[in-house]
């Protein structure tokens, strides 16, 4: 059975090494389960309920919310903006909230990790984001973690990927994410 993973990464830089995080970890995939980069964050509009119409629901939105119904898990990449999960990650987690009692996220099963510049790479940031997604009906597995501090130098010249310690991490973190979906899903 295959697991469809969806990762939601909550920086929009070109070069952000959180993206390359969420690359590696599509990369790194075990057999049967496949990991898929939301592409669009950067075009849904902020949650307003006066928008958030059926039938109506603007086009990045709807998009959205259609990857997220077809995933078996979701795999959340934070940085860590002002002690905090970034906006555009709140953001995409407000709109998956939706319609109240049947959003998105619907008891699924969703891992939050991510890289910092700072010391301690970004848990402030991931902590808020699995509180989050968890009032928001996602199922978060509290006990995969990975945070990776120092990420502007550690990957300077370095792709997440080529880091021996952060593949094997990441390989673990996607096969645990994978094994929980795929029991879920059997059930």
């Amino acid at each position: 059975m295959s697991v469809r993973i969806l990762a939601l990464v909550g920086s929009l830089r070109a070069g952000s090494h959180n993206r390359q995080l969420a690359e590696a970890a599509a990369k790194l995939a075990p057999e049967g389960a496949e990991v898929v980069l939301f592409e669009g964050l950067a075009d849904v509009p902020f949650y307003n309920e006066d928008i958030d119409v059926e039938g109506d629901v603007p086009a990045a939105a709807a998009a959205l919310r259609a990857a997220a119904q077809g995933a078996d898990a979701f795999l959340l990449f934070s940085p860590e903006y002002n002690g905090t999960m970034p906006a555009v990650l709140k953001n995409a987690i407000d709109w998956l909230s939706r319609p109240y009692g049947a959003g998105a996220f619907g008891g699924k099963p969703v891992a939050v990790i991510g890289t910092a510049f700072g010391q301690f790479g970004g848990v402030w940031a991931q902590d808020d984001t699995r509180k989050s997604v968890g009032i928001a009906g996602g199922k978060v597995i509290e006990d995969i973690k990975l945070s990776i501090p120092g990420s502007m130098t550690r990957f300077a010249q370095t792709h997440p990927v080529d880091d021996a310690e952060v593949a094997a991490q990441l390989t673990e973190v996607v096969a645990r994410l994978h094994g929980t979906a795929a029991e879920i899903t059997a059930a």
